[in-house]
C-alpha cells in the first residue's frame, strides 16, 4: 500500500497498559515512538517509580496506576481494572495496548467495561507457563487460555516475540491477527560492535536480572566445572534481584558466588556497551518462558557470541553452531562443556560474534520493530 493509500489515523488515541514503568522503558519505547511516528496521541498507564521522564520524552502522556504485578488477587486486580476502565474512558481511547500476562487480564477486563473493541494483546513471554512443564504448569496453561481468549473480540489482535508463544494461547502463528516482532529491538547504531579482548582468560557475561528462572545457578556451577577441569574462564553477573518477582535470587547468594575463584558478581550495569567491550561471550541459560531476551539482542548487536538454551525466544535470534551455540535448560554439564569448547577456539568465537552481528541487522532493529507495530496500528485503526 502506497503512502498516499494509507489511512490517516492522526490524532486518534492509543494507551498502553503496562504493570512497571522501567519494564516500558526498558522494553516499549519503539512501540510509543511508532505511534507517534503514525501522529497518534500516547498514553501509557503504569506504576510509576523512576522512568516518567523517558517515556515522556517520547511524546507519550504517563497515568500512574498501583497494580503490583506480583499479587494474584483477584480483587486488587478487580479494582486496578475498575480505575483502569474510568482512565480508559477519561481518555477516549480508541485502541488499547495491554502488555504482559497482568496487563493483559487487568488491561482486557478494562476494555471490555469501558467498551472499547480495539484491543492488542502483547505477550512478552510465558513466565513460568513456559519454563515448567509439570501438571500446575499444564493447568495454568489452560486456565491462562481461557481467561485471554475470553477477553477478545473480533477486534483483537496479538502480538508476540517468537513463533512458539502463540500456540499456548491456541494461536496460529502464521495467522493474521497474530504479529511477531524481533524482540525489543535494538538501536545497532548506539550498539556496535568492538575489537575482542586478548584471547585468554575466556570471559563470559551474563547480564540480567537476578531471577532462578534465567539460569544464574546454571551458569555459575557451569563455569566452576570448566574451571576444574582447567579451563581458562571466568564469570561476570550484572543485574540486580527483582524485588516484584518470586523467582529471585537472595543477595547473600550472589555474594556467595562472587567469593569463588573466577566468578563476579557487579550489580546492575547501565553501560551494556561497557560490559560487551570487555567479554568474549554472553551467556544466557533460561529455563524458558522468555519472549526474545534482550539482553541477548543487545550482545548480538556488539558482536558477541552466545551461549544460550534450547528454549523459545532465545533459539529465535540463535542458531545452533552459526551465532552461537544451544544447550538444553538446566544442563550445566553441558554449558561447562561449550565453555570450555569456546575457550579453545578463539577464531569460532570471534566468527560467532559476526554472525550475531548480521543476525541482529536482518528484522531484529529497532526500526524493523517500529515499522512492524505501525503496520498494525494503521490496519487496526482503518477498520
Amino acid at each position: 500500500m502506497s503512502s498516499l493509500s494509507q489511512p490517516d489515523v492522526r490524532g486518534r488515541k492509543l494507551v498502553f497498559v503496562i504493570t512497571e514503568d522501567w519494564f516500558f522503558a526498558s522494553h516499549f519505547l519503539p512501540m510509543a515512538r511508532a505511534a507517534r511516528e503514525l501522529g497518534l496521541d500516547v498514553t501509557v498507564v503504569t506504576r510509576v517509580r523512576s522512568h516518567r521522564d523517558v517515556i515522556e520524552a517520547t511524546g507519550a502522556k504517563v497515568i500512574p496506576l498501583e497494580a503490583e504485578r506480583r499479587s494474584l488477587n483477584p480483587i486488587a486486580a478487580g479494582y486496578a481494572a475498575g480505575q483502569l476502565a474510568a482512565i480508559l474512558k477519561g481518555e477516549k481511547a480508541d485502541l488499547v495496548h495491554c502488555i504482559a500476562l497482568k496487563g493483559i487480564l487487568v488491561g482486557g477486563f478494562a476494555a471490555a467495561m469501558a467498551g472499547i473493541p480495539r484491543r492488542v494483546y502483547a505477550l512478552t513471554g510465558s513466565g513460568f507457563l513456559g519454563a515448567r512443564k509439570d501438571m500446575v504448569a499444564r493447568l495454568s496453561q489452560r486456565a491462562v487460555r481461557l481467561l485471554v481468549r475470553g477477553l477478545e473480540t473480533n477486534k483483537t489482535r496479538y502480538v508476540f516475540e517468537n513463533t512458539d508463544d502463540p500456540r499456548l494461547l491456541g494461536l496460529d502463528p502464521a495467522s493474521d491477527r497474530v504479529t511477531i516482532l524481533g524482540g525489543a529491538g535494538i538501536d545497532p547504531d548506539l550498539l556496535r560492535p568492538s575489537p575482542l579482548p586478548p584471547c585468554l582468560p575466556l570471559k563470559v557475561a551474563l547480564v540480567a536480572r537476578m531471577l532462578w528462572s534465567k539460569g544464574i545457578d546454571v551458569a555459575v556451577e557451569a563455569v566452576q566445572t570448566a574451571r576444574a577441569q582447567g579451563a581458562a574462564v571466568e564469570l561476570s553477573l550484572y543485574g540486580a534481584p527483582d524485588p516484584s518477582n518470586p523467582k529471585a535470587i537472595p543477595e547473600e547468594t550472589l555474594k556467595t558466588w562472587s567469593a569463588d575463584p573466577g566468578i563476579s558478581w557487579y550489580g546492575a550495569t547501565r553501560d551494556v556497551g561497557a560490559v560487551w567491550r570487555e567479554h568474549h561471550v554472553a551467556c544466557l541459560p533460561s529455563r524458558g518462558g522468555e519472549g526474545l531476551p534482550r539482553t541477548l539482542l543487545e550482545a548480538a548487536a556488539c558482536g558477541r557470541a552466545i551461549v544460550t538454551t534450547d528454549v523459545p525466544g532465545c533459539r529465535t535470534l540463535v542458531r545452533d553452531g552459526i551465532e552461537g551455540l544451544l544447550v538444553p535448560p538446566g544442563d550445566a554439564t553441558g554449558l561447562a562443556a561449550a565453555l570450555v569448547a569456546l575457550s579453545r577456539e578463539p577464531e569460532r568465537v570471534a566468527r560467532m560474534g559476526e554472525a550475531a552481528r548480521a543476525r541482529v541487522l536482518n528484522g531484529f532493529t529497532e526500526r524493523d520493530v517500529i515499522e512492524s507495530v505501525k503496520r498494525l496500528y494503521r490496519s487496526m485503526l482503518a477498520s
